[in-house]
């Protein structure tokens, strides 16, 4: 099954002749390839009308392709293929795979994949596209050594709106399937609930945890993996690496420490699996650095990773919500408010929680995932941080029930996860 992919394809259009190196990542089998060398090759043929000899694509992972891994044959491959007085339009997938090799002019100097695409940069003519597998190479690498010459494009899983425009199913029944096994692409091709778990099992342990421990040089890997499932067990709750390393402790009698807890998280943050929501005092304008919260970027790989044991609608909802503001663009932080509460007479310091603050250059939203909202005193949970925010920026209360929007009393956007999830403008047109 195939998806348009409309929303990347877009930004990929957009970008064409900007000058940079468009880096495109996300996590292993969420459609990098198929985005670059399907839909937007198709689009530079169909719509662009683009002659086929100005594209030229080479698959690294490929084969056929091993002598190209060679920096040398790779540029000599492309120079080859280049055309005079015509735009080129270079697709280097799994770039990672270029070897680096000894510069044979100078002792000491070696040659890799950053020195083709700086080559590739000075040409007047060409119009460079690359991707990479997260195991060897991320984002992070080209662009830092191309500072502010790299644009990067970044792909998520699929959204539910993105699986809605290909599957006709009413979207309760696709949210079913959604929450429990997300949003890789190849999920949807899939048949079987046994097999899709076997699916996203299999791509956990023998990809996604492999591509980290090999890129990182990771020896405690067993303490790695039931980290990944620790973060998994407690999305949506603030954490930190100290409470972890008391969680391995305690629970496990494993000596884990806090350092080295930060830096695997920072791992799996870099290789796109999890994602972190930093703590922001509203009140006080800055960041509380002691806890975060951390979602996984595919709640389908989550929940394979504790095997499909921990459904918990509320957790998972908030998580799918959070995922869906990151792939809008959004920075998404967890926002703290700070309040005195009057409690049997004694003035007390509380803080409440705003489950998100998002902004988008001069766009903020405060935003509550509410699963449920059945009695007055819910209600008044949900609404009460928000109502202690004395600025004037948009407060949203998303709700998994079927409702027209509106504004209530309070002067809260109430609006249905349905349509959230479903119309991309959902948050802007009210």
């Amino acid at each position: 099954m195939y998806f348009e992919r409309r929303y990347y394809l877009d930004k990929l259009i957009r970008s064409k002749g900007n000058k940079m190196i468009k880096v495109i990542t996300g996590v292993r089998r969420v459609g990098k390839s198929y985005l670059l060398n399907e839909l937007f090759y198709n689009h530079l043929i169909n719509e662009d009308k683009v002659m086929q000899n100005q594209i030229i694509k080479i698959n690294l992972d490929s084969l056929s392709n091993l002598k190209y891994r060679n920096p040398f044959d790779l540029m000599e491959y492309i120079n080859s293929n280049l055309l005079e007085n015509k735009v080129n339009y270079v697709f280097i997938d799994e770039i990672q795979y270029v070897e680096k090799v000894e510069n044979p002019h100078l002792k000491n100097d070696y040659i890799g994949f950053y020195e083709i695409l700086n080559e590739l940069l000075g040409k007047t003519n060409v119009d460079v596209y690359v991707t990479g597998s997260n195991s060897k190479m991320l984002s992070k690498d080209v662009l830092t050594e191309f500072r502010g010459r790299g644009h990067q494009i970044h792909v998520m899983p699929l959204s539910l709106y993105e699986i809605k425009q290909t599957i006709d199913m009413p979207f309760e029944i696709l949210y079913d399937i959604y929450q429990i096994y997300g949003g890789l692409p190849n999920i949807y091709s899939i048949e079987s609930e046994e097999e899709k778990e076997v699916y996203l099992k299999k791509l956990f342990t023998e990809s996604y945890l492999i591509d980290v421990i090999e890129r990182n040089h990771i020896r405690n890997t067993d303490e790695l993996d039931k980290l990944t499932a620790i973060i998994a067990s407690s999305i949506g709750s603030f954490t930190n690496a100290n409470n972890i390393e008391r969680t391995f402790k305690s629970e496990l009698n494993i000596t884990y420490g806090s350092q080295t807890i930060s830096k695997h998280l920072s791992y799996l943050k870099d290789a796109f699996i999890i994602n972190e929501a930093n703590r922001y005092d509203i009140k006080g304008r800055k960041y509380i650095g002691a806890n975060s919260k951390y979602y996984y970027t595919d709640i389908g790989v989550r929940n394979a990773k504790l095997n499909f044991r921990q459904i918990e609608p509320t957790h998972i909802m908030e998580n799918i919500i959070y995922n869906q503001l990151i792939m809008l663009g959004y920075s998404v932080d967890v926002g703290i408010v700070e309040i005195n509460e009057n409690v049997d007479g004694v003035f007390k310091r509380k803080q409440l929680e705003v489950d998100f603050v998002v902004n988008k250059g001069n766009i903020k939203y405060y935003i509550q995932s509410a699963y449920q909202i059945l009695s007055k005193e819910k209600q008044e949970q949900e609404k009460k941080s928000l109502i202690n925010i004395n600025d004037s920026f948009k407060k949203i209360i998303i709700i998994n029930d079927n409702f027209r929007a509106h504004y209530d009393d309070n002067g809260f956007l109430l609006i249905s996860l349905k349509e959230f999830l479903l119309d991309l403008d959902a948050l802007n047109k009210y």
